[in-house]
């Protein structure tokens, strides 16, 4: 009995080992003749790389060709982690050598999407870091050494914000573009032209296939695709005025602060092309240097360049400002064209005006007599303060608008702020913001009581009876709320809810020159391939005409000549000994709690316009004094060595058809003088 349960349990025990022995050679048999291609090819690819060749971006030229940005050779250092277990070693060996944290690179393995790719872990490293890292050979398996392209800047830091700059690409910026090839690692362009034209920059990666060795460095090239350099963009900068209008606004800062402005930090200046809209020089300060952002930034580094309170990437061009007094031509146009303000007509300037309250001039005493153009030439704050009220606040913000103020140019660049016209509805909008919650309730109330009575209205007459009735109640709940005559009188001298960039200045002079042509500024002539070939070409776009006659467009640009004239003209002094006529406008906005921001616009030569521009000092007090200065050398530069020649042809031709019907215009009017 007992022999046979033992045979029994023999039996069972065979078939067990029969059994798992098929397995195992099944699964031998699977494995070696049906999978042999797939490991083999794990095995070779253990010892065979392919590394991706970066391709150089394209370059960036001047409008006459000088090279703005270019590439260089730097060393990378990146690491592969395929079958090397725990790296945490390596990660710390690497961190100490390059200077960055343990984290830093760690992220960077973490966010690696292919196991057989080299994960990149630092650009533009130094020959003395790679020679540390080829000595401790033996403690960094893995380690790749290559050369890639990185950014240069041959004409060194000018034009950055406007530039913009290459940093590696992030998650998001993965994310949106994941359809496009990238990759962690790849270089993506971060802010200005780098950024908007980051299609036609970049380039087509290559690839090479490589043997490496145990410590996986590279010991035999396999093959070699070649990478495709991005396409090149041709600007309508021009570099000598570019760096002549940095120097400019640097100098201004200097004197600002030289002149008791010590919270002057910053500034802008945009010369623009009249008579097509291009941008010849935008400058904006403090700026930073964008070598630095080429390679590896130190924790301070950065913290100067990104969390500095004088923020240096911020492109001042595109951020808005008060006008001041840069606005009273607005409201000039708005009176002549309504027909409320007639050029001859004379106020009489005690130094101050009274509606309500005082609202004084800039000059104690005032300016005595003045008529229109007298009023631009000295800008007479008690002038423009009245003929707001005569214009009213609709028709100041409407033509505000036709010359494009309170709207975007629509230039390349990211980052444009849209500004502020003066309206009743800005201001409800603005104000309501800051009302408490029970407050807006009633207001909330209130127009949904109106809207209801108003849409039920039968007659035109009823309407506006409900209409003026809501607005009584509006200011009996909140006074802020409501536009009143003291937001139309300081609006008219370029304060209160009144906020452009400089580019949307420059450009609304620029169509005042023209003739009334408002050109959608643009700042690239074209792109080409690294051969010369033209992919596409840029060139003047009109974005409207502006509604103003051409009689109101002449009396606009000769009030702004008689700027510049002595023996009162604001800008006398800036343009002493200058070789023909120009036309500007000075501007000096307040700021409550801080210095006046100091702001001037001008174009030339008055006989046959070329260029307008603006200029804007952050804090910096009268336009007269600092902004004023730095225009007058922008214009220097931009005439250069062509001033004697320019001279000579004016002289020549000193009657050109716009200055002969300026000069009738006047006649006519009775201005002449």
């Amino acid at each position: 009995m007992e022999r046979k349960i033992i045979e029994k349990r023999m039996q069972v025990f065979l078939t067990l080992v029969i059994v798992i022995f098929l397995v195992l050679i099944s699964r031998l048999s699977y494995m070696q003749l049906i999978q042999t291609d797939k490991f083999q090819v794990l095995a070779r690819e253990n010892r065979i790389r392919l590394i991706a060749i970066a391709a150089p971006r394209g370059e960036i030229f001047d409008r006459n060709e000088i090279k703005l940005v270019g590439n260089q050779p730097v060393y990378t250092v990146s690491l592969v982690t395929l079958g090397r277990g725990d790296n945490s070693a390596v990660v710390q060996c690497l961190a100490g050598i390059l200077g960055i944290s343990r984290q830093e690179i760690q992220q960077k393995i973490e966010g690696q999407r292919q196991l057989y790719e080299p994960v990149k872990i630092a650009t533009k490293v130094s020959a003395e870091k790679v020679t540390m890292i080829e000595e401790r050979r033996l403690d960094l398996p893995g380690v790749v050494i290559d050369v890639e392209p990185a950014r240069e800047y041959p004409e060194g830091g000018i034009l950055a914000q406007t530039l913009g700059y290459v940093r590696e690409i992030n998650g998001d910026q993965l994310a949106a573009n994941k359809d496009k090839g990238y990759k962690p690692g790849d270089m993506f362009g971060q802010s200005g032209l780098e950024a908007a034209f980051e299609d036609y920059l970049r380039g087509q990666k290559g690839a090479r296939q490589v043997e490496v060795d145990s410590l996986g460095r590279p010991v035999r090239d396999l093959g070699v695709r070649e990478p495709v350099s991005g396409n090149n963009l041709v600007l309508t900068i021009d570099q000598r005025l570019q760096k002549a209008a940095e120097d400019a606004l640097a100098d201004a800062l200097a004197r600002a602060k030289k002149m008791g402005h010590r919270e002057a930090s910053g500034g802008a200046a945009v010369v623009l092309n009249v008579r097509t809209g291009e941008v010849l020089a935008m400058a904006s300060q403090p700026a930073f240097d964008l070598d630095q952002l080429t390679g590896e930034l130190s924790p301070s580094d950065y913290s100067k360049i990104f969390n500095s309170p004088y923020k240096p990437v911020l492109n001042r061009v595109l951020q808005v400002y008060p006008p001041g007094s840069t606005f009273k031509l607005v409201v000039a146009a708005a009176g002549l064209e309504t027909g409320k303000i007639k050029p001859a007509d004379t106020i009489s300037d005690p130094g101050y005006f009274f509606w309500g309250r005082r609202y004084n001039d800039w000059k104690p005493g005032g300016h005595g007599r003045v008529d229109l153009l007298r009023a631009i030439r000295v800008s007479c704050d008690t002038y423009f303060y009245q003929a707001g009220l005569k214009v009213g606040i609709d028709d100041i913000a409407r033509f505000a608008n036709e010359f494009g103020m309170g709207q975007k140019t629509g230039v390349e660049l990211g980052g444009e702020e849209k500004g502020m016209a003066p309206e009743p509805a800005k201001k409800f909008e603005l104000t309501k913001s800051l009302l408490s919650s029970a407050t807006l309730y009633k207001i909330k109330e209130l127009e949904q009581k109106y809207s209801d009575l108003i849409t039920g209205a039968t007659t035109e007459e009823e309407r506006l009876r409900l209409k003026k009735a809501k607005e009584k109640e509006l200011e009996g709940i909140n006074w802020e709320l409501v536009w009143h005559d003291s937001d139309t009188v300081i609006s008219s001298i370029g304060q209160g809810i009144n906020s452009y960039t400089p580019l949307q200045l420059a450009n609304y002079i620029a169509a005042i020159a023209n003739g009334g042509i408002r050109y959608k500024p643009f700042l690239v002539q074209k792109v080409i391939t690294p051969d010369g070939k033209i992919i596409k070409e840029f060139g003047p776009e009109e974005l409207g005409r502006v509604k103003v006659s051409q009689k109101t467009l002449a009396l606009l640009r000769e009030g702004m000549r008689q700027v510049t004239l002595p023996p009162d003209g604001t800008a006398a002094g800036v343009f002493a000994g200058f070789p023909f006529s120009a036309a500007a406008k000075t501007g000096t906005a307040e700021v409550a709690g801080h210095d006046n921001h100091a702001l001037f616009v001008a174009f030339a030569p008055f006989e046959n316009p070329e260029v307008a521009l603006a200029v804007v000092i952050d804090y910096g007090g009268k336009g007269s004094a600092i902004a004023g200065p730095a225009a007058r050398k922008i214009l220097d530069a931009y005439f250069g060595e062509r001033l004697p020649q320019l001279k000579k042809q004016l002289k020549s031709k000193p009657s050109t058809r716009s200055q002969v019907y300026s000069e009738r215009l006047l006649r006519a009017e009775g201005l002449a003088e």
